[in-house]
């Protein structure tokens, strides 16, 4: 008599968007190996019969790309290539009932967090124990560390309190178990990611309690970097400056969202803040931590800025030099405070504004990179490419700040980890050097 096999379900996790979408796809994989399912990430071949997309649904773009692929797998299982498809993530959460009806083909949709939900689906238990021992998906020497979810600004052009729901702590004891977990496995860096950084502990605690954590995690055994992204201006708890002065393995390094500078499009935005508070809080920062990397970002094009709102901006950032700087154009979002405001200034006009705010900051890092010829900086090597050792240093995250290249040929570095490199040419968004 033949007996009967059941083949276990082989699942690829396709995650789109930010770091925080990452890390919850990084959590969804450990879960579903946790439950010995056969798991892979992003895996360009299709050997898998089942796929869960994680998406975005932060901005116009995204939420295309999102849908692009959810259509792509859609078309993919209608075909037989794969058996189940699964959606979860910020677009599902926010536009559910309009995917269901649009794209059938989606075996079933879930929110931002409704794991439980869709592992029950998979016939696959949420195991508790697993909490903390996340497998990552990144480099093995850096991992993203989410401190906290949700969100409770109310900033005018964001939805994501609409997909991610209100500013809720990881209580400090479990994110310390997390980080010796990833140190163990050889984590080097942590990159601290909230939506909203310096709110945390209020909710739990009752008090702003990231100098805390951060003194906390710096004491565990095998990080040597621990860096801040995604701090909030108005009301900015300075004491997060001692902590990075007092501690050499919090980065010199701060990813802290501007938006604006124009006060007229500031309290559009409602931002709680004024170009005059922002410059005597950047300047206190500077004051606090000499050398420090500013990094952060502007959004132009939003409902009711006029060319002397963005020229106000424009003379900012000149005035401010930051490291770095990121730029996003308005997206037109339901159900935010800005969607009542009519969309009025043209694509083709906030693409032009992004792109003269580029080009302030591209002569602007140009220049400072110039200025660290001759000097010696600690480096983290991530990759080989090509006939370079690639690097960053200190001032710079991985994807999306600058990179230092060091000849493979004469130098000898082991990837993944530190070493010290003077610099010996510049352009805009690299560094060149070698091996000291």
């Amino acid at each position: 008599m033949r007996t009967k096999t059941f083949r276990k379900d082989k699942i690829n996790v396709v995650t789109l968007g930010c770091s925080k979408n990452l890390v919850d796809s990084e959590n969804l994989i450990t879960q579903l190996r946790g439950n010995d399912f056969e798991v892979t990430h992003d895996a360009p071949e299709l050997d898998a019969n089942v796929v869960i997309i994680n998406t975005c649904g932060f901005i116009d773009v995204a939420k295309q790309e999102s849908i692009d692929t959810i259509v792509e797998y859609a078309g993919i299982k209608k075909t037989g290539g794969i058996e189940k498809l699964y959606v979860t993530g910020c677009l599902s959460q926010r536009y559910k009932d309009d995917l269901e009806q649009e794209i059938p083909e989606v075996d079933a949709f879930f929110g931002t967090l409704e794991m439980p939900a869709l592992l029950a689906r998979l016939e696959a238990d949420y195991k508790y124990e697993l909490l903390g021992e996340r497998q990552i998906t990144t480099l093995p020497h850096y991992a993203y560390l989410k401190i906290s979810e949700g969100c409770n600004r109310t900033c005018s052009f964001c939805a994501i309190p609409l997909m991610r729901g209100q500013h809720v702590s990881r209580p400090v004891e479990e994110l310390v178990l997390e980080a010796k977990n990833l140190a163990r496995r050889g984590v080097k860096e942590l990159l601290l990611i909230a939506q909203e950084l310096t709110y945390y502990g209020l909710d739990l605690y009752k008090k702003r309690e990231l100098p805390r954590l951060l003194h906390a995690l710096a004491d565990v055994e095998g990080i040597g970097w621990i860096r801040l992204h995604y701090a909030y201006p108005s009301k900015f708890p300075l004491e997060i400056l001692d902590v990075m002065v007092e501690r050499k393995e919090i980065c010199n390094y701060l990813d802290i969202p501007l938006q604006h500078a124009s006060d007229h499009v500031l309290n559009l935005m409602r931002r709680q803040i004024t170009r005059a508070e922002t410059e005597d809080l950047l300047e206190k920062i500077r004051a606090k931590v000499p050398g420090i990397a500013l990094r952060t970002t502007f959004l132009v094009g939003h409902p009711g800025e006029t060319e002397d709102d963005f020229e106000q901006l424009l003379d900012f950032v000149r005035q401010q030099r930051f490291e770095r700087v990121g730029v996003f154009q308005y997206s037109h979002e339901e159900n935010t405070r800005a969607y009542e405001m009519p969309d009025e200034v043209p694509p083709e006009v906030k693409e032009e504004r992004a792109n003269r705010l580029m080009e302030v900051q591209q002569e602007i890092s140009f220049e400072k990179n110039r200025a660290k010829i001759g000097q010696v900086f600690r480096t983290l090597f991530d990759r080989k490419e090509g006939q370079y050792f690639v690097g960053r240093t200190e001032a710079d995250s991985p994807e999306v700040d600058n990179e230092v290249l060091v000849p493979a040929k004469g130098n000898y570095v082991r990837l993944g980890d530190f070493a010290e490199v003077r610099i010996t040419g510049a352009e805009e968004y690299d560094l060149y050097g070698e091996v000291v």
